[in-house]
């Protein structure tokens, strides 16, 4: 699995047709169809149309019902130059080679159409943690994420691995998860106002986590 992440990479090195345009901004060169977050499309030049993307067959559909995982999604078919963003947040890719990535579908900003997607329990969480769901890509091809700040790719076959459930953006399949609680530091950990909770991981593979839980709620002011 490639994952060309740095924003401050030559986009040179970049091979395929999803190419960083800058930090924030995808580019992808469209010659047929492209699964997009719903409302990312910033510009485009060519011939292109945009539809709803629903969630694939009667079984994905109820599963993204019952579980509430993922974004709402768009497919973009047509010919030229598509510019995708969401909110100004950093955006990363991915490359699958005939391989599995674990993502929070909150995060998925586009992906190739014809990569196989799937919502799963995260392995070891079960109800635990309020039943923690996340959405499977497969195959061969691009995937681009978009994250609340700039992340840390960490290599969890260098050390036992813990993230906070919202702070976990993607993770390789061939990890290991469960769920690691903490009693003591749980007024310290995270913005939770009960114990805290984390997901661990073991095995070989990487973890990516955003420098954010995510965005907050701002204060009322009146």
């Amino acid at each position: 699995m490639r994952s060309p992440f740095f924003n401050n990479m030559d986009q040179g090195q970049v091979p395929g047709h999803f190419v960083l345009q800058n930090p924030r901004m995808l580019r992808v060169h469209l010659n047929g169809d492209v699964i997009a977050r719903q409302g990312a499309m910033v510009a485009f030049q060519g011939q292109m149309d945009f539809e709803f993307q629903g969630a694939g067959g009667v079984g994905k559909f109820i599963k993204k019902l019952v579980t509430q995982e993922g974004a709402p999604l768009m497919r973009a078919t047509g010919q030229g130059l598509l510019f995708l963003a969401h909110n100004a947040e950093d955006v990363h890719l991915f490359y699958l080679e005939n391989e599995s990535l674990t993502v929070n579908g909150a995060n998925i900003l586009a992906y190739d159409s014809h990569l196989q997607t799937d919502i799963k329990r995260v392995q070891g969480a079960g109800m635990m943690a309020g039943g923690l769901f996340n959405t499977t890509l497969a195959g061969t091809g691009w995937v681009a994420l978009h994250t609340h700040g700039t992340p840390v790719m960490l290599d969890a076959g260098r050390a036992p691995t813990f993230a906070d459930a919202q702070s976990a953006v993607a993770w390789s399949t061939t990890l290991q998860t469960g769920i690691n609680r903490t009693f003591k530091a749980a007024a310290l950990i995270g913005r939770g106002s009960g114990e805290a909770v984390q997901l661990s991981f073991q095995g070989q593979g990487f973890v990516l986590v955003q420098a954010s839980e995510g965005p907050t709620v701002p204060a009322h002011t009146h």
